[in-house]
């Protein structure tokens, strides 16, 4: 069992995993808080926004990922071989701003695959005090799951104040924004991100109890205003290293109750309805039929918790979530990925089939389920690398994820990821191509040249996914390449107009 005082709890754990934030205090001092605002502040004045390079420019903020409280946070939540992503960015709220509305950030212009598990965590960090006057951040607790807003006017909304050095972490897709900043002084925040770089096999925090305790959860008030209690327990179980899960309540007879009730007038009983029902597991495989309509509900949560609830059901379900892929809603056919990527293993070869058989769309989401099962999905390999080549770019983008989620056990792909690299025409797929070589890792030596070459491709996050890459080769060829990289791409920080030499 981990022993870390940094690391988090079961109760905090089960927090993030619900509420999708945690915050953290960088003990550093004030004076350096303090510092790191001024440099911003005058480098901004003589610069523009400095954007990636807030970190060279601003070195002294490297310290505040490192702090332990920090650093036990990040590794809590996605693991101790994490990494830091080359997008950061200073955030600048002016002197009486209006602040902004509600938003899930892209990922710097690009569609990448939203993930439910917690694979990307985002770090907002203050280097001033942020009361509610100067317009702190404001998040809205337990919207990663969704895709659409379900709240208006902003209620439910929670600001993000707090003294200098104050962290927050957030679920890369919880719903966020900039409040309206009512005093004359400008508020920063700086936004880095982080990479899960492999998946769990035990927890990586301190656990006390493995199994997911909603009781405890409900005793500490820690539920969001709704219960996604399918959702959650799946992300527990993942995170946990856990392939089974818990064994499935029984059904008391409550079965056709939960089903009548998946036709209720009010959202919030249809809702509870199908979230009851992936309580039961298999043994309600009965309401099958039900779910998959409830997957078309016009209620986001409703789809979600059926998609959630037939992901729990498992085998039973997967037929027909399988036919749901082709459907023609949009919504509809992402939670049926999301519910077969919830089945695991049992969807495999399903989803390998329809990945060479099916319509476009149906490619897609097969794509996208396939990662996010991630690691037991590695029977899947073979026919994610015939998708190399596919005419539709979201299969190529979402197969690369798929086999970069798989880390080591893809290793066969490493000549596709590597062609792919050197060739696709989508900067999306190069630099997803590059990351899933530094996630399968030593095995991808054989990538080292075209990794060498991508040094020079005219995306950033190509370039910096190649550098993770040959990082995490470690061969002497690969730190050879990296080295031949810094030499010729050294920047001095200190160089600006009024010093150039």
């Amino acid at each position: 069992m981990r022993v870390n005082s940094h690391l988090f709890t079961d109760a905090q754990m089960r927090d993030f995993i619900v509420n999708g934030y945690i915050t953290v205090k960088a003990e550093l001092s004030r004076s350096f808080h303090e510092t790191i605002y001024r440099k911003t502040q005058e480098l901004t004045a003589k610069e523009g926004n400095l954007g990636n390079n807030i970190l060279p420019r601003v070195p002294e903020l490297q310290a505040v990922f490192e702090e332990p409280a920090v650093r036990g946070a990040l590794t809590s939540i996605l693991g101790e071989n994490y990494v830091m992503h080359s997008h950061r960015h200073p955030h600048q709220n002016r002197p009486h701003s209006d602040g902004q509305g509600f938003h899930k950030d892209s990922y710097w212009g690009y569609n990448k695959v939203r993930h439910h598990r917690p694979r990307w965590a985002m770090a907002f960090y203050y280097p001033q005090d942020a009361p509610l006057k100067l317009g702190p951040s404001a998040i809205l607790p337990g919207t990663q799951y969704y895709d659409t807003r379900i709240t208006e006017n902003n209620e439910d909304e929670l600001p993000m104040s707090g003294e200098a050095g104050t962290v927050t972490l957030i679920h890369f897709d919880l719903w966020h924004r900039a409040m309206a900043n009512h005093t004359d002084k400008t508020r920063y925040m700086m936004k880095f991100q982080f990479i899960r770089m492999d998946e769990p096999q035990e927890p990586e925090w301190n656990v006390a109890n493995p199994h997911w305790d909603m009781e405890r959860l409900h005793e500490n008030g820690d539920a969001a205003s709704l219960t996604h209690e399918g959702t959650w327990r799946h992300v527990w179980h993942w995170m946990t290293g856990e392939k089974n899960g818990q064994p499935a309540a029984t059904a008391n007879g409550n079965l056709a109750t939960h089903i009548a009730a998946l036709r209720d007038k009010s959202p919030a009983v249809r809702s509870r309805a199908a979230d009851e029902l992936g309580v039961l597991g298999e043994s309600a495989a009965e309401a099958v039929p039900m779910l998959i309509a409830a997957l078309h509900d016009t209620y986001e949560p409703v789809r979600l918790n059926a998609a959630y609830a037939l992901g729990a059901i498992g085998e039973p379900a997967v037929p027909k979530l399988i036919e749901t892929l082709g459907a023609e809603n949009g919504q509809t056919r992402r939670m049926a990925a999301y519910a077969l990527g919830a089945v695991g293993e049992a969807a495999v070869q399903a989803l390998s089939e329809a990945l060479g058989e099916g319509e476009d769309a149906a490619r897609v989401e097969a794509a996208y389920a396939l990662a996010q099962i991630g690691s037991p999905a590695h029977n899947a390999v073979p026919a994610l690398m015939a998708r190399a080549e596919d005419s539709v770019v979201e299969v190529r983008r979402y197969t690369v994820d798929a086999l970069g989620s798989m880390g080591s056990v893809a290793d066969e792909a490493v000549p596709v990821l590597t062609e792919m690299l050197a060739s696709d025409t989508d900067d999306q797929v190069r630099f997803d191509a590059a990351l899933a070589l530094a996630q399968i890792g030593p095995a991808s030596s054989d990538a080292i040249p075209v990794l060498a070459d991508a040094l020079r491709d005219g995306n950033r996050y190509v370039r910096d996914n190649s550098v993770l890459a040959l990082k995490r080769i470690g061969t002497p060829a690969a730190e050879s390449a990296l080295f031949d990289y810094l030499l010729m791409s050294r920047w001095c920080p200190m160089t600006h107009r009024e010093s150039t030499h």
